[in-house]
């Protein structure tokens, strides 16, 4: 398959919401956090200290995004992980809000605003996921992420 026959078949299998069926289906801060870009207070998550085995997906639609044996504590206050579930899991944008050059981190099934990604986590990657708890919904008997939601 070619490179523009995915790139089709990926846009065509995204979620799509109108802002009134997401503010139904989600809570004011996951709504602020995924659908506005907003951002979370550090430690106000318990994911960011959470240590059960499983999968965090997407509270939006539900989409592996992270394993648990990704994750580690950097010390931010936020749910940080190492590489994520799968490559095509998320989607990476330049951010450049608050005077700063950042990289976003969305859902790539639907989306939504996960967090930002930087270059100072553990290895293997040297890559720090930081990610939003109010973003995400940790599955504890699928820690693989093959079941649907």
């Amino acid at each position: 398959m070619s490179q523009s026959s995915e790139r089709e078949k990926s846009k065509s299998s995204q979620v799509a919401k109108s802002d009134t069926e997401w503010r139904q289906a989600l809570t004011p801060e996951q709504f602020r956090v995924t659908r506005e870009h907003g951002t979370e207070r550090a430690f106000s998550h318990p994911y960011w200290q959470e240590k059960r085995e499983g999968m965090y997906r997407c509270v939006c639609c539900g989409q592996p995004l992270f394993s648990s044996t990704a994750k580690y504590d950097s010390g931010t206050g936020w749910p940080s992980f190492y590489a994520p579930a799968d490559q095509d899991a998320v989607s990476e944008h330049e951010d450049r809000a608050l005077l700063m050059r950042r990289t976003e981190v969305r859902c790539a099934q639907c989306e939504a605003h996960l967090g930002h990604l930087f270059p100072d986590g553990p290895n293997p990657t040297g890559l720090r996921y930081c990610i939003n708890g109010a973003a995400l919904d940790l599955g504890t008997d699928d820690p693989d992420g093959k079941s649907t939601k």
